[in-house]
């Protein structure tokens, strides 16, 4: 499936590239052949296609900085996916549209993306399988190449995070209930599994999404001493430490904290000011604030909100929270509704009211993301197979669409860096 461009009236038309060229980015000398099955598709190598990367002519002065998005995707039957790979994309700051610069294909279920500390190389989760695979990031251009593949302790891996020393990659393992430790080498390519941790015993009322414990993200706090662990299975939020001399987990005192029965919370954001966090339930629909002890690692709950309008009556999910920069906004995605909320924050109290909820132009918005600057808000449209961009008013924190959308198979992840 071919990934375009769509630009609607008022926008701007991204600009074109050149000719498509295609170059493999591994070897069958580089590909674990006992590997090759699980990570790739179609028992393919992995391979690069190149979309218009604009580079300057001989005598021209260098291009200026610019923001490469990295887009990962479902790619499996299982998952009923139309995803090819990871993709990279060129983005405009002044009108937010994308042009696509590199699609690596073939790779299974890239389904969630993150740098290590330097952004000098990118990991992906292999979703519904159990490994992560590392890629180099060329500093100029921001194609990305392949380095290796690992295995990271547990099954259907849905979230990854480096550790403060950046030696670590710290992976959730959504199906088996566990947390992975993998080492990064000197080069970006992951060592070999160093740790595994189970989460706690205890399990939500749910029927058929509560019956292991789920990690589905595994973030560190603002003053980067815990790691906070929201699982969805077992209707609470874990708390660990991490020890870079050993590579080590450990659980907090307490532990963890309880949800509500049945909420099922997924993903956390904590505001960047105050000592609040807000957690994204993705069973029933609701974000809780909660107060957060930064000396002792305890999160408090304070408030449950419904993310969705009162008069909606149908079925629906969480899936991401992000809080602004200036700690004003808290945005919440809905799946069923396919909308993105947004919540006033109150800067005194922590607490939310609700301001604004607009249409994803979309079917099932498993991922949202802020550019680096907080101008536009990408809704990732899953079923529908789009991203489809927001500018953001800062003073009310309303969304509206710029008319720009990506066309691009099962998007679930948007990540930014500078090249």
């Amino acid at each position: 499936m071919d990934i375009e461009i769509e630009c609607k009236v008022g926008i701007a038309d991204v600009e074109q590239g050149g000719a498509v060229r295609q170059s493999s980015i591994a070897s069958p000398a580089m590909v674990d052949t006992s590997r090759r099955q699980i990570v790739l598709r179609g028992g393919s190598l992995l391979a690069a296609t190149l979309m218009g990367a604009a580079r300057p002519a001989a005598g021209q002065p260098a291009r200026a900085p610019a923001l490469v998005a990295y887009v990962g995707c479902r790619t499996s039957k299982e998952r009923n996916a139309r995803g090819e790979g990871i993709g990279a994309y060129r983005m405009d700051a002044a009108t937010g549209a994308w042009s696509p610069i590199q699609l690596l294909k073939d790779i299974a279920n890239p389904s969630f993306l993150a740098f290590d500390r330097t952004q000098k190389f990118l990991y992906a989760v292999h979703g519904d399988l159990g490994e992560v695979s590392a890629f180099r990031i060329d500093a100029n251009s921001g194609e990305l190449a392949f380095l290796n593949t690992q295995d990271c302790g547990g099954r259907n891996p849905v979230h990854l995070t480096p550790d403060l020393t950046n030696r670590f990659m710290i992976v959730a393992n959504y199906a088996t209930g566990t947390m992975g430790v993998l080492a990064i080498n000197a080069d970006g390519a992951l060592g070999p599994l160093g740790d595994v941790v189970k989460l706690p015993d205890g399990l939500g009322p749910h029927k058929t999404q509560q019956t292991f414990s789920h990690p589905h993200h595994v973030p560190y706090d603002p003053g980067n001493r815990f790691l906070i662990v929201p699982d969805k299975g077992g209707d609470k939020t874990c708390v660990y430490t991490f020890d870079p001399a050993t590579g080590k987990l450990a659980a907090n005192t307490p532990p963890f904290v309880k949800s509500r029965e049945g909420a099922g919370p997924r993903h956390i954001a904590f505001h960047p000011t105050l000592p609040f966090a807000y957690l994204a339930n993705e069973l029933d629909s609701t974000i809780a604030t909660c107060a957060w002890d930064s000396a002792k690692g305890v999160l408090k709950p304070l408030q449950i909100l419904p993310s969705t309008p009162a008069a909606f009556v149908e079925d629906n999910t969480t899936a991401e929270i992000a809080v602004t920069r200036s700690g004003k906004f808290v945005y919440i995605s809905n799946r069923g509704h396919d909308s993105i909320a947004c919540f006033a924050v109150d800067m005194a109290t922590g607490l939310l009211t609700p301001r604004a909820w607009e249409s994803t132009q979309g079917k099932q918005p498993r991922f949202f993301a802020l550019d680096p600057s907080e101008t536009f808000l990408y809704a990732a449209n899953e079923n529908s197979d789009t991203i489809v961009s927001f500018r953001i008013d800062a003073e009310t924190g309303r969304l509206t669409p710029t008319g720009q959308s990506v066309k691009t198979g099962s998007p679930t992840c948007i990540v930014f860096r500078t090249v």
